[in-house]
């Protein structure tokens, strides 16, 4: 019989359930193997926290945030609990507290991170304590596809099987892809119970804005809450310092926090965020606050998340106690360069590039949403059947035009180039510029060419990214950030579908001026593709990555693309040695293959003598059967080559010592002849 209502009032002080958490609760009680999808706020602690009161033993609690397991663990010792976190976090006395409760079997729940669990000794503990349940928390993270990928949580289905206890998996965002995947890495393929309980919060209200000063636009967002609290999230750690300090010069209690900070000084923040009212928190992203402070009023996003799950997710800190909340979203062309390069500069393997490409297509997306976001941002979750008045563009329907023809336009290029090229490329062939490139390819000639000079530069690009928002293109990690069309694109294509874009975005693109970027966005995933090689190679070497090459070097390899090594040794910081060591490699990422060479004509690149090989290698292969061509084939070792090479036209006996009588019978007027021209 399951009768959770003592516990539910007497423990965690509430009345009845929230919406799916009881027969959840009723699943994970009886020992059934659960996937739980629920949203942000839905309460999903309680769906394993209260069943794991009313097993016998102790539930292990996996979950990737240290700040999210200290926050829950404050809660249930509070309310009379047994439960202890093993973090890098702690204090000693924490660690010892939680050591002395399982040795005398008084714990009930034990947190962990997933990284404990590469320990044997951790395996063999949780062997020892009596564990009777596992629950996992933010299960996605287990999933390839997923927007936070976590490989030690791949150790949890090993441990599953080896204490053959059930498992019990929650998440707030999970699509079918990611579902499947948790499916097969937790529960060995074996279905479980599982539970959708939607991803709607109608209590928050969805806003996004270009940036167009965005420190002073975050300000305002905060005045306009003062005395609320809330998390701003940012991109980098500096910028949480710089803009944690610009609130409080603005008269807001507000404070940073990051991964770069001291542990005590995380602890003293989370601390200070639990208990004082009207605290705003400036954080990064990465170690995104997992603090489950139910009277969070707002959420801005002085940058672009990097998916659409992730956004979901970061949002989801507000309004958990059901009350109104809000979130701005603030985002620029600088944010989506910045999220593109991250994914090139990534070590996952083509096809996962591509997949994030596709997600970050479904955030801007929704950053560009023609009409209601609410109904973008649940429709990316398949639900369908939503009701909004709560997000900007429900208060404020933006103006959209008939983009059918520019998008057309960009979409012939694009096919004429055979997909070969980004948008900055396209647009100078869109706008009739005549670059070294677009001469080079012959480009000029093509009917595109300038044909869409009633757009600006600017424009153009904010109508490519709109299309991308669509899903009509999406960069091709394997042609270093070419843009090629889905099959959503064809229909527009061929003339059979039109398509409406929105005119505001366009409009003020051409007033903002661009801002510098270390390479021209041609050359921009290119520079990614080297950074991602150089990094993998600092990290197999142990060394800094400017050790490998120093980023001029890599830009100059963007920009000049060598074709062979002899081209390779002109790039600025790449001598002999780098060049023997790492050239062939850096090519292969340029041209998408290596350069096939002997080992000793490859110590010639880059110098004089080079040419001078590759032409007695010709006057070689024209000799080869003698000078009718009839004669038995005789050639020189590559070695001989690059020797004669070195060598000047009257080093006569030198130059016939190192061929031999044989050779030099063949070669030997021929290869003096090329030694004299070299001189």
């Amino acid at each position: 019989m399951f009768d959770a209502a003592p516990l539910l009032r007497d423990v965690f002080g509430f009345d009845a359930f929230r919406p799916g958490q009881e027969e959840i609760a009723h699943a994970v009680a009886s020992g059934e193997n659960v996937l739980a999808i629920m949203p942000t706020g839905g309460g999903k602690s309680l769906c394993f926290q209260l069943p794991a009161l009313m097993r016998d033993g102790v539930t292990v609690v996996i979950s990737p945030l240290i700040a999210l397991m200290r926050d829950q663990v404050r809660g249930l010792q509070e309310a009379g609990v047994a439960a202890g976190a093993l973090t890098s976090g702690n204090t000693v006395e924490e660690t010892e507290a939680v050591w002395a409760a399982l040795e005398e079997g008084r714990l009930k729940l034990l947190y962990m991170a997933p990284e404990r669990l590469a320990s044997g000794a951790a395996m063999g503990m949780l062997r020892r304590i009596g564990v009777n349940l596992i629950a996992v928390d933010e299960a996605h993270c287990v999933s390839q596809w997923g927007h936070d990928f976590r490989p030690d949580y791949l150790r949890i289905g090993e441990l599953r099987r080896a204490l053959g206890v059930p498992l019990a998996a929650f998440t707030a965002t999970a699509d079918a892809e990611t579902r499947a995947e948790i499916v097969e890495k937790l529960f060995d393929g074996v279905e479980p119970c599982f539970f959708l309980r939607g991803f709607d919060r109608p209590n928050i209200h969805l806003a996004f804005a270009v940036k167009d000063s965005p420190r002073r636009q975050i300000l305002d967002f905060a005045g306009g809450r003062r005395g609320q609290a809330g998390i701003v999230y940012c991109g980098t750690r500096a910028k949480t310092e710089v803009l944690a300090q610009a609130l409080r010069e603005d008269g807001h209690s507000a404070c940073h926090y990051h991964g770069g900070m001291e542990a005590e000084d995380r602890r003293i923040v989370e601390a200070r965020f639990a208990r004082e009212d009207g605290l705003i928190v400036v954080a990064t992203v990465a170690f995104g606050m997992g603090i489950d402070k139910p009277d969070i009023r707002w959420v801005a996003h002085a940058d672009l998340p990097k998916s659409i799950e992730a956004y979901y997710q970061e949002i989801g800190r507000a309004g958990r106690d059901g009350g109104p909340a809000e979130t701005l979203t603030l985002y620029g062309p600088d944010d989506i360069r910045l999220r593109r390069n991250q994914i090139d500069e990534g070590l996952a393997p083509p096809e996962r590039r591509a997949a994030d490409h596709a997600r970050l297509n479904a955030l801007l997306g929704l950053a560009e949403a023609l009409t209601c976001r609410r109904q973008t941002l649940l429709g990316y979750f398949g639900e369908t059947d939503v009701t909004c008045g709560r997000c900007d563009l429900c208060d404020n329907p933006v103006e959209l035009f008939d983009a059918t023809t520019p998008v057309r336009m960009a979409l012939s290029a694009i096919l004429r180039t055979e997909e070969w090229f980004g948008a900055g490329h396209l647009t100078d062939i869109l706008l009739g510029n005549m670059t070294d490139k677009v001469r080079e390819r012959g480009h000029d000639l093509l009917p595109t060419y300038g044909v869409g000079i009633t757009f600006s530069k600017a424009q153009w690009q904010a109508i490519f990214r709109q299309m991308m928002g669509h899903d009509l293109v999406r960069p091709d990690p394997g042609r270093h950030g070419a843009l090629r069309m889905t099959e959503a694109a064809l229909p527009i294509l061929r003339g059979e579908a039109a398509i409406e874009l929105r005119k505001d975005t366009v409009r003020a693109a051409a007033r903002r001026p661009a801002v510098k970027a270390m390479v021209g966005e041609e050359d921009a995933p290119l520079l990614s593709a080297l950074k991602a090689k150089r990094r993998a190679l600092a990290e197999a070497a142990r060394v800094p990555a400017y050790v490998i090459f120093p980023d001029r070097t890599l830009i100059e390899m963007a920009e000049k693309r060598p074709a062979t090594l002899d081209q390779m040794a002109r790039i600025g910081g790449v001598g002999a040695r780098k060049l023997e060591r790492y050239g062939a490699m850096f090519l292969e990422v340029v041209n998408g293959a290596a350069e096939m060479l002997h080992p000793a004509r490859r110590r010639l690149a880059g110098r004089d003598t080079a040419a001078t090989y590759d032409r007695l290698l010709a006057v070689q292969a024209s000799l080869m059967r003698g000078p009718d061509g009839i004669d038995k084939p005789l050639s020189c070792s590559a070695a001989q080559l690059a020797r004669v090479a070195q060598m000047r036209a009257d080093d006569r006996n030198a130059v016939q010592q190192a061929l031999g009588d044989r050779r030099w019978e063949r070669f030997g007027a021929a290869f003096l002849d090329v030694l004299g021209q070299s001189d």
